[in-house]
C-alpha cells in the first residue's frame, strides 16, 4: 500500500514538472509527427473524407496537443458537419494556444453566425482585424456571413404573418 502511493505521488510530481514544459514550446517547435499527422488530415480533408481527416488530427494532437492547425481542422470539419458549437469550442482551444490566430478568430466568428450569434460574430471580427495586416480572405468570409445573417434576421411581415388552418369550414 505504501509504494502504490509512493509511486502516485511520485508520477504526480512528474507530471506537473512535464506539464508547464509542453505548454511553454513555441509554435515552431510542434513536433514534426504531429505536423506530418496533420498534413495527411488536409490531404484527406481536401479529397472529402472528412472520418479520415478528422481521425488524423486527433492523432496529431495526441503527439502534440499545441498543433493549433489541427484544432482548426477539426473545428472546420465540425463546421462542414453541421455542428457550430463544436467548432466554437475547437476554435476556443486554438486561440488559447495563439490568441491572434486571424483564421481561428474569423472561423470561431463564422460558427457564432450559424448559431445566431451576430454580436459575438462581430466582436470576433473587431479581434480579426485588430491582428489582420491588409486585406484578409478571412476577414471577408467573416464579414459575409455576418451579412448573410442579418439578412436571415430582417424576415419580411409576410413571411411570418400566421395563415389561416383551415380555409372553409361545413355548416349542416
Amino acid at each position: 500500500m505504501r509504494v502504490s502511493a509512493l509511486a502516485l505521488v511520485a508520477g504526480l510530481v512528474l507530471a506537473s514538472h512535464a506539464a508547464p514544459s509542453v505548454a511553454m514550446r513555441p509554435d515552431s517547435a510542434i513536433d514534426g509527427l504531429s505536423v506530418a499527422l496533420a498534413a495527411s488530415a488536409v490531404e484527406a480533408q481536401a479529397g472529402g473524407d472528412l472520418d479520415a481527416a478528422t481521425g488524423y488530427f486527433e492523432s496529431a494532437l495526441a503527439v502534440d496537443p499545441r498543433n493549433r492547425s489541427a484544432f482548426i481542422g477539426l473545428a472546420q470539419i465540425a463546421r462542414a458537419q453541421g455542428l457550430p458549437g463544436k467548432a466554437i469550442g475547437l476554435y476556443r482551444e486554438a486561440l488559447l494556444i495563439e490568441p491572434r490566430d486571424v483564421t481561428a478568430l474569423a472561423g470561431q466568428g463564422e460558427a457564432m453566425v450559424e448559431k445566431g450569434a451576430l454580436e459575438l460574430a462581430r466582436q470576433k471580427l473587431g479581434d480579426a482585424r485588430k491582428y489582420c495586416a491588409g486585406k484578409c480572405p478571412q476577414l471577408a468570409a467573416l464579414e459575409a456571413a455576418i451579412a448573410k445573417g442579418e439578412a436571415k434576421r430582417s424576415v419580411s411581415a409576410e413571411a411570418v404573418m400566421p395563415r389561416p388552418m383551415v380555409t372553409s369550414t361545413a355548416t349542416n
